[in-house]
Order: C-alpha cells, then sequence, then structure tokens
C-alpha cells in the first residue's frame, strides 16, 4: 500500500488527484492539506465526494507518507523545499511548473510516461508536464523520435476554462468566457520551453521554430491541439510511425476518425488523428486538460514510480455526449 499526501488540496487539480486516490486500490491518503480551508471536510470544497470520503483538511506529517504530490500554484514549490524538511526518501510528484526545466536544480525528471518512463521509473522526485505541453508533445514526439521533424511546427490548441484553476479571473469569469474564444500568449507561452526541451531530447539537432498560438475556450475542460509540419513520409508511413511508438504505451491511441474533446473528457487518454494536405502532415491531439494534462498523469507517473501497472486506478469512463 502506498501512503500518499497531497498538499495544495483545494484546487481543480487536487480535487481531481482525490476522485481518483479514493478508490485506488493500492492507495491510502494519509493527509490533504490546505492553509486556507484547514479543519474542513474535503467534501465543503469539493462537492461531489461527498459520501465518498470523510478526510478533513489537516496539517501535514511527512513522515506518515511514502509521497506527497504538490498541487499548489506555479512558484510556491520552490518556497515549499526551501521551508520544510522532508525525510530523504519522500518520493514528489509536483504539478507546477517550477522543475520542469531539466537544468532544475533539485534532480527532478519531467513526468510524461510516454517519453520517460525508465527514468520515471527509478526517480524520486518528478515535475508533471503542462497540460497544453502533455497535449503538443504527444501529437509530435514520434517523429522526433525518428528525427523527421524538418521545417517549422505549427501548432493552434484551445483550451476549456479549467486550465485557468481555480481562482476567478477577468477571463475566467463566466460573463466573459460564455460563448467567447480568445487567443493569448501567441508564440511566448510557458509550456513551449518544455515543449522544445522534450522535442530535443528525441532529436537533438532540430532547430526550426515552434509556432504556437494558444486559444481560451468556452467550455470546461479538454484541450484539442492541431499540429502541422512539412513532412515527406506518406499518410500511411506516418500513421505506422505513429502506431510503432505508441504501441507499449496504455493510454494513447490512434484513430481512424477526427476525434472530439467529449472522447477523453474524464479519461487518461490521448486520443491522436493523421491527415496529410500536400507536403504537409496535419495531427490533432485531444486531452482532458485535468487528468492526462495533470492529475491523472500524475498517478500514472506514481504507478511507474512503485512498479505497479501504469493503468492502475486511472480506469475512467467518457462523460458521454
Amino acid at each position: 500500500m502506498i501512503n500518499v499526501g497531497i498538499i495544495g488540496g483545494a484546487g481543480y487539480t487536487a480535487g481531481e488527484l482525490l476522485r481518483i486516490l479514493i478508490w485506488h486500490p493500492e492507495v491510502k491518503i494519509a493527509f490533504v492539506q490546505s492553509t486556507s480551508h484547514a479543519g474542513q471536510p474535503i467534501a465543503n470544497v469539493h462537492k461531489d465526494l461527498l459520501g465518498d470520503t470523510d478526510l478533513i483538511f489537516a496539517k501535514a506529517d511527512y513522515t506518515l507518507v511514502d509521497l506527497i504530490f504538490i498541487c499548489s500554484g506555479h512558484g510556491k514549490t520552490k518556497a515549499f523545499l526551501e521551508q520544510n524538511e522532508l525525510p530523504e526518501n519522500l518520493k514528489i510528484i509536483d504539478l507546477s511548473t517550477d522543475y520542469r526545466p531539466k537544468n532544475n536544480d533539485k534532480g527532478f525528471i519531467y513526468g510524461l510516461p510516454e517519453l520517460n518512463k525508465v527514468s520515471i521509473a527509478k526517480a524520486d522526485k518528478i515535475a508533471n508536464p503542462g497540460c497544453f505541453a502533455s497535449c503538443i508533445e504527444l501529437g509530435i514526439l514520434p517523429l522526433a523520435a525518428s528525427e523527421k521533424l524538418q521545417e517549422e511546427i505549427h501548432v493552434n490548441a484551445i483550451t476549456g476554462s479549467t486550465g485557468a484553476g481555480q481562482n476567478p479571473t477577468t477571463t475566467s469569469h463566466f460573463s466573459w468566457k460564455n460563448n467567447n474564444v480568445a487567443v493569448y500568449k501567441a508564440f511566448t507561452h510557458q509550456h513551449l520551453a518544455e515543449i522544445t526541451e522534450s522535442i530535443l531530447q528525441l532529436q537533438p539537432e532540430y532547430e526550426k521554430a515552434i509556432n504556437f498560438i494558444p486559444v481560451r475556450g468556452n467550455f470546461s475542460r479538454g484541450i484539442m491541439a492541431t499540429i502541422y509540419t512539412e513532412c515527406n513520409m506518406t499518410l500511411e508511413e506516418a500513421k505506422e510511425l505513429y502506431q510503432n511508438y505508441y504501441s507499449e504505451h496504455s493510454f494513447v491511441s490512434i484513430s481512424d476518425s477526427i476525434p472530439d474533446v467529449k472522447q477523453v473528457v474524464n479519461t487518461n487518454k490521448c486520443v491522436l488523428y493523421l491527415e496529410k494536405h500536400g507536403n504537409k502532415l496535419m495531427i490533432i491531439s485531444v486531452i482532458d486538460n485535468l487528468l492526462k494534462g495533470a492529475s491523472g498523469q500524475a498517478v500514472q507517473n506514481m504507478n511507474v514510480m512503485f512498479g505497479l501497472n501504469e493503468k492502475e486506478g486511472l480506469g475512467l469512463k467518457p462523460i458521454g455526449f
């Protein structure tokens, strides 16, 4: 049995973790910490868990656990590690951006299993990938692994409102989001850094631009990324390349028809679709931003770290149409 704790337990990603871990057959939740809700029942915040758990938000005791998930905001994990003396054998999965760069000074491994499963299995510290990054990288990695990337990569990706986190802002408020779509951080999104590092890990000589246009959608959860680049393979060759790359990865499927976001919402799946247009290869990639883009992938990483089947506890179902 894996004893786990959650730091920053009130947000969206912590809520998703709890929904998975409460029913995970190999996990016991020792504590869920939240500074803003200390002493309150978890179901007061994550209301859909009413009747599923009697846990309350409690003080963290790191001697009780084998692993902690850190679900605090970006920039807070570094402060947390500076302020707390943790047991040497404690494993960490961090869902923030703080330690995703490879040159981090704490020895975190980038936690995309479809890229780094062997390293994850040996790791004590995992930096969980960003949601856009996960979706886009899964669409590109087979090309990079076979050094088939030749020219610039173009990406347009739309994400649901939960990608902005639980705290309301002027651009996540319902009256702004409803019946609205908007581009933001064009060519400058923070996930570009980890996308670039992942591509260079597989194809070190790649020097072309990755042109990324992120879009805020007017739906709650999910990401659809549309990617295209010059490619001299036939469609059949490209499909075979992708099928071979993902043949031993449980959560990625290649579809023969254009996927919908609803196919993956409330699952840890990534569905990919390929089309050829002249010399351009188009890849559509869809994931749930809160699961394969965050908490589901964190549990997948935990399973790999502890030698479990990577699908353990992740038999989640689509919400339907």
